[in-house]
């Protein structure tokens, strides 16, 4: 298939181009700035898909039989609220819409955990740990409030459509690239190594991470499974372990507002979310781990 990965040349973008091409499929790459790192033969082509024309001419210039959805201002506070929200909502619909039109047959919609409401400076408790796609959302920042949006526009679109194509979404963790493994830094500045030796860094995400590869792979997968699935998924997509040394039993109470006897079940390496739903549906779990990885 053709695949369309917007925000290609970004930390999950690049690893997620890399696994169409290792899965036989031809992606396009559409972000507003060039990767250098590109596998060969790849072709990058820039646009600002939050302009709609821009947007549906660029999928009609490349009639992909998929889209991957990433781009997006990528994480809370880089950017003004308004632009925030704005971008990020005008983004998903605007690719929903003119894939729709334009008879595109798969498309899968990138959010984030975030949307749980995690890091709440107001305080915030789950009612159950590990979380998994049933936790109510409880967006608290315009940057999860983008994503519950973009997650319902997906969903939209896969109530109306269902025989026209499938539709979506999968929210990865942290994503770790593979030169962060190697001591570069991370989307937050510091290193995986500094998130480990300080927990309160690391308590912020809930210690949760995917290595980008894991994350690529996983898209190959849900792409090659979309149209068996009912319509308008949400999948979770993490590493099996928690970036952290400790147990996050005794790491969640001491450096979040979460109490002792709802992290009580996060006993050993256990990690905050669970990926059953996409070891149950698609057979995918991640096969890499900081433990593995770590330089």
């Amino acid at each position: 298939m053709r695949v369309l990965v917007t925000g290609g040349s970004g930390r999950l973008g690049r690893s997620v181009v890399r696994a169409m091409a290792d899965a036989g499929h031809e992606p396009v790459c559409v972000d507003l700035v060039r990767a250098p790192d590109q596998p060969v033969g790849v072709e990058t082509f820039t646009a600002d898909l939050t302009d709609t024309g821009e947007c549906y001419a660029t999928l009609g210039r490349y009639r992909p039989d998929a889209v991957v959805h990433l781009a997006a201002i990528p994480v809370p506070f880089v950017a003004t609220d308004p632009d925030t929200f704005r971008t990020n909502t005008q983004l998903a619909f605007n690719v929903c819409q003119a894939a729709t039109d334009l008879g595109v047959r798969t498309v899968l919609t990138a959010s984030s955990p975030t949307v749980l409401g995690y890091g709440n400076p107001a305080g915030w408790q789950p009612d159950r740990l590990p979380l998994d796609e049933d936790t109510p959302v409880r967006p608290w920042n315009s940057y999860a409030l983008s994503k519950v949006v973009a997650e319902e526009i997906t969903r939209s679109f896969a109530r109306r459509w269902p025989e026209r194509a499938a539709f979506h979404c999968f929210r990865p963790c942290f994503v770790v690239s593979p030169e962060e493994w190697e001591g570069a830094p991370t989307q937050t500045g510091h290193r995986i190594h500094d998130r480990l030796d300080r927990p309160e860094l690391g308590a912020v995400s809930l210690f949760n991470y995917v290595d980008a590869r894991d994350a690529g792979e996983f898209t190959a997968v849900l792409l090659e499974r979309a149209h068996d699935l009912p319509p308008g998924q949400t999948f979770f997509v993490g590493a099996r372990d928690a970036l952290a040394r400790q147990p996050l039993a005794d790491l969640l109470p001491a450096h979040t507002s979460v109490p002792e006897e709802v992290a009580a079940p996060l006993t050993g390496d256990t990690p905050a979310f669970r990926v059953a739903k996409a070891a149950r549906l698609l057979g995918w779990t991640a096969a890499r781990s900081w433990r593995t990885e770590l330089r």
